[in-house]
């Protein structure tokens, strides 16, 4: 067995979370570019939105409705 092959059953063997950290470790060492400002937008995005629900100028549906609609028009293409 290679060693890549060793340390992927010995990943695949760790709880949940420490897989998820892993993988979000190794799919961030495969990004080489870097946008620094990235997480701020973000941030005033999550912001922005968050105040819109909050004063109720945005309704907000369950996402299971959501998904079922973009499998519906997904669906209708074909």
């Amino acid at each position: 067995m290679s060693t890549a092959a060793k340390k992927m059953a010995e990943v695949l063997a760790l709880p949940e979370q420490d897989r998820a950290f892993l993988a979000r470790r190794l799919i961030a060492s495969l990004d080489q570019t870097v946008d620094r400002d990235a997480e701020a937008r973000w941030q005033e995005i999550i912001d922005r939105r968050t105040g819109e629900i909050e004063e109720g100028n945005v309704s907000c549906r369950p996402v299971e409705e959501i998904v079922q609609d973009i499998r519906n028009k997904l669906h209708a293409r074909r």
